[in-house]
């Protein structure tokens, strides 16, 4: 088991169960002092860069949705499953919609409502987080199954 997050690093979002995730946006540069992730999924339209620790990718176009659900679904329960014991960080371009769709996903699997999770990642890690209306129906459907 490696270290987890603290909970006082940017972009670390703790959620219900005590898991902490970080979420970032790639275009942002990370603190040199930080601690690297043990596991990164990273949500973009395109192969993301080559990053010295685990990592997977989710093929989802900025203001978009996931290119296919099932695997996305998966990839974030796994993001999940790690976050008990590993220190997890999602990421896209900016940090908030992609990203905090996701860590809404994680929300749901961590047992908040579909219809609460986003008011819950807006609440704990930013208040733009989920962009667009169809994210929000995403999210709120991830809680369906």
């Amino acid at each position: 088991m490696s270290e987890l997050w603290n909970e006082s690093d940017p972009g670390v979002l703790r959620l219900p169960s005590g898991r902490l995730v970080r979420g970032r946006g790639l275009r942002h540069p990370v603190d040199p002092s930080a601690p690297l992730p043990a596991y990164g999924l990273y949500l973009l339209g395109r192969q993301p860069p080559e990053v010295p620790w685990e990592s997977g990718w989710i093929r989802w176009p900025d203001f978009r949705l996931p290119s296919d659900r099932v695997a996305a679904r998966g990839a974030l329960a796994d993001a999940w499953e790690r976050a008990a014991g590993e220190r997890v960080e999602l990421a896209c371009g900016g940090g908030r919609g992609r990203t905090g769709t996701a860590l809404a996903c994680l929300a749901v699997l961590d047992g908040v409502p579909g219809g609460e999770a986003v008011a819950y990642v807006r609440r704990h890690y930013d208040r733009h987080a989920v962009e667009t209306p169809w994210q929000r129906r995403y999210v709120h459907r991830f809680g369906e199954g």
